[in-house]
């Protein structure tokens, strides 16, 4: 089977502070890509984007996306709890064996987002 997640767009209203925090958070290079009204910032792995147009808006309520940390879950929540956000669910086993562990926090636009982590 493919990746069943084809693609997901996580709305900001600040588009320059959303890419600063994730490229922060995830140790990533956001390539930004400008269309005039609305500006996308791509994940390198080509599954979704940052978004900024009209119509898009952050939530907290809705779809929970959750991000891969892998081996690094806590060095991530850390970094989120320096940049001012908030973790609403720390670091929590997750009950199915193997399964690694999960957190959930509002980014810096008012999302909320989970991370996954083996460890």
């Amino acid at each position: 089977m493919k990746k069943l997640i084809f693609w997901v767009e996580i709305p900001t209203e600040n588009f320059e502070r959303a890419v600063l925090f994730y490229n922060s958070i995830l140790k990533l290079d956001l390539k930004v890509v400008d269309c005039g009204e609305e500006k996308m910032a791509c994940f390198p792995t080509g599954e979704g984007a940052l978004i900024y147009a009209k119509g898009f808006k952050p939530s907290s309520n809705g779809i929970l996306l959750s991000l891969n940390a892998e081996n690094e879950l806590e060095e991530t929540l850390a970094s989120i709890e320096k940049k001012g956000c908030k973790i609403i669910q720390p670091k929590t086993k997750i009950q199915v064996e193997g399964r690694g562990y999960f957190a959930l926090f509002i980014d810096c636009e008012g999302n909320k987002i989970g991370l996954y982590g083996d460890n």
